[in-house]
Order: C-alpha cells, then sequence, then structure tokens
C-alpha cells in the first residue's frame, strides 16, 4: 500500500489553495496525500518590511526544515519566493504550469494619473521590484509598504487614501479575489519564476521525487530555470529590484529581464531572442553576465552599498 504524501503549506489562503491544486493533481494519478499546515515567520511579522527582514527564504524556511525533519514529504511554494539556492537535502521536484506572470495595479477611486507620468500618487507595495519600477516610471509618486496576505492586502487598499496597491495577477486571480478596478500592468517585468507553483521534496527521497515529476510542465520549468539562474547570477535574492521573464515562441526563448536602483533612478535592461537549439543550461547565467557589462554592474554596487 502506498503511503499517503504529506503537503506541508502555508496558511494563507493562497498557499492553501496551490497546495490543493498539487494535491488534486496528484489524485490525478492515483496518488493519495494529506495537507499539514505550517505556518512561517513571513506570516508572524506582518508590519515590517520585507526588505528590512532579509525576505530570502522568509517565506521557506519554517517550512523547509519541517521537510528536512521529515514532518512532511513535499512542500508548496510560490516559485517567485523560494530562494535561488535551496536548503541543503532539499530539490526540486515539479513546476506546475504558469499561470499569469503579470502584476496588477488595484486602483483606489479612479486610474486618470497613470497617464501622466508627472503625477503625484501614493502606491502601495511591500516589493523592492516593483519600487524601484513604478518609481523608475512615476518618479513624483511615493511608496507605502502593504503586507499581509491577499486579504488582508486587499482590504487595506479599500481602508486607504492610496492611489493603489500592486499585486501579483496570479495570486489574486487564483483565489477569485481580482476586482474589477484592476489594470494589468505589462510594461511592469515580473519577479522571476512569478506565476509558477513549485513542489520541492527532500533529494533522498526518490519515489516522491518520481511521483512529483508527474506533475512537471516542461516549458514552464525551463523559463522558470532561466529567469533564476538570472537572478542567482547577478544577487541572488528575491529582495532585490530584479525582473526577468523568459517565454517560449515557436522554436525561440523569448527573455526580457532588468535591474534596477532601489529608488528607480538607474536601470539596466536586456532583451532577447535566442533559438532554442542555441540555448544551453547556462543561457540565465550567460544574460546576466551581458547586463552587468552593460550598466548592471553599477547598478548591482548602488544595491550593495544600500544594504551596508
Amino acid at each position: 500500500m502506498n503511503k499517503v504524501l504529506r503537503i506541508g503549506t502555508r496558511e494563507s489562503e493562497l498557499a492553501v489553495w496551490q497546495a490543493t491544486l498539487v494535491q488534486q493533481n496528484l489524485a490525478q494519478h492515483g496518488i493519495a496525500s494529506e495537507l499539514v499546515y505550517i505556518k512561517s515567520e513571513g506570516d508572524i511579522d506582518l508590519v515590517t518590511p520585507l526588505y528590512a527582514l532579509g525576505v530570502q527564504g522568509i517565506f521557506t524556511k519554517t517550512l523547509d526544515a519541517a521537510l528536512l525533519s521529515a514532518r512532511i514529504d513535499i512542500v508548496v511554494h510560490s516559485m517567485k519566493d523560494v530562494p535561488t539556492q535551496m536548503a541543503q537535502g532539499i530539490i526540486q521536484a515539479a513546476v506546475l504550469k504558469r499561470a499569469s506572470q503579470t502584476d496588477v495595479l488595484v486602483y483606489k477611486n479612479n486610474p486618470l494619473f497613470l497617464e501622466d507620468e508627472q503625477s503625484v500618487a501614493t502606491i502601495a507595495t511591500s516589493s523592492v521590484r516593483r519600487m524601484a519600477q513604478w518609481l523608475n516610471r512615476y518618479p513624483n509618486h511615493k511608496i507605502e509598504n502593504l503586507r499581509g496576505n491577499v486579504n488582508t492586502r486587499m482590504q487595506k487598499v479599500k481602508d486607504s487614501n492610496w492611489g493603489g496597491a500592486i499585486f501579483a495577477a496570479a495570486g489574486i486571480e487564483r483565489i477569485g479575489l481580482r476586482p474589477s478596478n484592476a489594470i494589468d500592468l505589462h510594461w511592469m517585468l515580473p519577479a522571476p519564476a512569478q506565476g509558477a507553483i513549485v513542489v520541492v521534496c527532500r533529494e533522498e527521497d526518490t519515489i516522491v521525487l518520481e511521483q512529483c515529476a508527474l506533475l512537471n510542465d516542461t516549458d514552464t520549468a525551463v523559463c522558470t530555470k532561466v529567469e533564476r539562474d538570472f537572478l542567482r547570477a547577478l544577487m541572488g535574492g528575491c529582495s532585490t529590484p530584479i525582473g526577468a521573464l523568459a517565454q517560449i515562441e515557436g522554436e525561440e526563448l523569448v527573455f526580457k529581464g532588468n535591474i534596477l536602483s532601489p529608488d528607480g533612478k538607474q536601470k539596466a535592461a536586456i532583451e532577447k531572442r535566442i533559438n532554442l537549439s542555441a540555448c544551453d543550461k547556462n543561457i540565465g547565467t550567460t544574460l546576466a553576465q551581458q547586463i552587468l557589462a552593460s550598466g548592471g554592474a553599477a547598478i548591482v554596487e548602488i544595491i550593495q552599498h544600500a544594504a551596508k
């Protein structure tokens, strides 16, 4: 008799939705599982800005510890929250087909201020990437910190006098919370692996690894690896103002990436179309080296100096 897989998940509505999706997909392959709820450090402190908490791994390390101690068998994460260097003994088991990678602005009253890049408004987000890209486009705007789960952040927007707040489209759409007053920000490059769900397990647990591999979407796995390699080669952490998006179009890999100073005043960007036959396993690192050589290195220095 096959054992019931224990799926570790955070307790937020979105995290449970994602874990339940994995549970349903496993069931389609005849694999039984149950959810195990674990509170992460990122869920406990909802006041301190993420960049002040040392955000890398804040939503994953408690679950990683439970996985390594064999309290659970697999963990489901929003892939953008997972450090590019996973904890020793933990391995990526599957990446589900990606949903929308887009960021959206949920505005309060009307979005007319978006039409004028010299307008004055207050926008809420805890993401340094979103903050930097927003200030690069709207230098006169003020940024307010916004923490909490999706439901909490939506309520804060309603209760505030902000012009709006930025959300990941996938997060609010998955749990049916995308409001009519939401606008896709197609100009804003997403976080590496945004919109993707990843399943991880213990490296030595080969049976579980084989079971989870049944859920893997190859194209999404390829694209998110390029994005995360790009991130790791630049800075390594998800708390840095780095955007990346890789997409497969026919026989080509289409890549866009950028890195900005935290205040949005400095920006380096790269766009490439590469034939898939010419893409080796280090293509993400190669793209990072190219952006470093074309202005990115100076911005990395700015970020490192600001972090001291």
